[in-house]
């Protein structure tokens, strides 16, 4: 599952949980063989795949699925595409992920038999694996479909190019009808995400049944997961933390109808006015603080400790705490998020030495 550093989605947070994995497989795969599967048939087994990873990502997941009625497992690769430009490899990438997790089934059932020689029998067969594109991005997903398309002349040596493709879901070819038809969890996850701006999620309209249904049933793990995504959208909208949390706290006492009825009588021009004239007055030190944050982000992604991340950037070993602990609340490495939750936790932000005091003191002290 590929991420691409966008920090918290709902697409990310579809995919750590199983209950929304397995809505996804059966309402939204268009298989007849997954239409019974249910989160406990799912099994996380990102860590064992770990290596196969192009690069650092923290969303990338595989899942083993167990299918009714089988001894051999099925495993779903995930893909979820947040660039703003398509990215026509992706079949390459699929491709290297499939033949890495097939080359690790064969070492594990030469493992549990003790026949070194298993692939080599008639009888062996690989588990089948689904490919998933989850594409989020407002734009129309135009990468070839087809892994041959990828490779010239391709109607000369077809028959010798390995043919393949990915079940793509394509989170604007929805209609928000068709989304509230599945009545499911996932589906309100991707009207949200489906959302541009803050007259949309005013304008979103959802019937009452819907809301009412999805309060009551929903597993409490997936409110929260839902509470996440909204925060999520609430920041972009430049909403105060604790407003963000009034409006959150909703979905988690299962009020999800007032959540969004309350939404649509709020001001979000007038916060967002009100934030500008506080924005003139606390730029310099938000500036400075949220260079900071990137900073420590950089490190945290590095796994250095809070210790480390203070001596490498020289900075107040207490402050660097402050902002380790805002960054787990926050769950992202965003900026702005982080900074607004060491606001609301009280930190003096404003107070905290500019760049050129800081240096000054660095510089007397040597």
């Amino acid at each position: 599952m590929n991420n691409t550093k966008k920090g918290d989605s709902g697409a990310k947070l579809i995919f750590g949980n199983e209950e929304l994995v397995s809505q996804l497989l059966r309402n939204y795969s268009g298989l007849d063989i997954l239409k019974d599967v249910q989160a406990e048939d799912i099994e996380d087994v990102t860590d064992r795949y770990v290596p196969m990873f192009e690069e650092e990502r923290d969303s990338d997941v595989v899942k083993r699925i167990r299918l009714r009625g089988s001894e051999k497992p099925f495993f779903l690769i995930s893909l979820i595409e947040h660039k703003s430009r398509v990215d026509y490899n992706v079949t390459m990438q699929l491709l290297r992920y499939m033949v890495f997790i097939w080359i690790d089934y064969e070492r594990e059932m030469k493992k549990q038999t003790g026949n070194k020689d298993i692939a080599r029998s008639k009888s062996f067969k690989y588990p089948p694996i689904l490919p998933v594109v989850y594409y989020e991005d407002s734009g129309r997903w135009t990468a070839d479909m087809n892994f041959s398309e990828r490779i010239m002349l391709r109607d000369v040596f077809g028959s010798f190019i390995p043919q393949f493709t990915y079940k793509l879901i394509q989170l604007n070819s929805y209609t928000k009808s068709e989304l509230i038809g599945k009545q499911d969890e996932l589906s309100l996850v991707m009207l949200i995400n489906k959302l541009q701006d803050a007259s949309e999620f005013k304008d979103l309209e959802l019937p009452e049944d819907y809301l009412r249904d999805l309060s009551a049933n929903t597993p409490d793990e997936v409110l929260e997961i839902i509470s996440k995504v909204i925060t999520v959208m609430l920041r972009k909208l430049k909403l105060e933390e604790r407003e963000i949390l009034d409006f959150t706290d909703q979905v988690r006492e299962r009020k999800m109808g007032e959540l969004f009825e309350n939404f649509r009588g709020y001001d979000v021009p007038a916060v967002r006015r009100e934030a500008r004239a506080e924005g003139k007055a606390e730029g310099k030190a938000e500036g400075e603080i949220t260079r900071l944050i990137k900073q420590v982000c950089k490190k945290l992604e590095k796994h250095r400790t809070e210790t480390q991340i203070a001596e490498e950037l020289e900075e107040d070993v207490d402050m660097v705490t402050k902002i380790c602990g805002a960054v787990g609340k926050a769950g992202t490495h965003d900026a702005e998020a982080i900074y607004q939750i060491l606001k609301s936790d009280g930190v003096e932000v404003q107070g905290y030495p500019c760049g050129e005091c800081r240096d000054t003191a660095r510089t007397d002290k040597s």
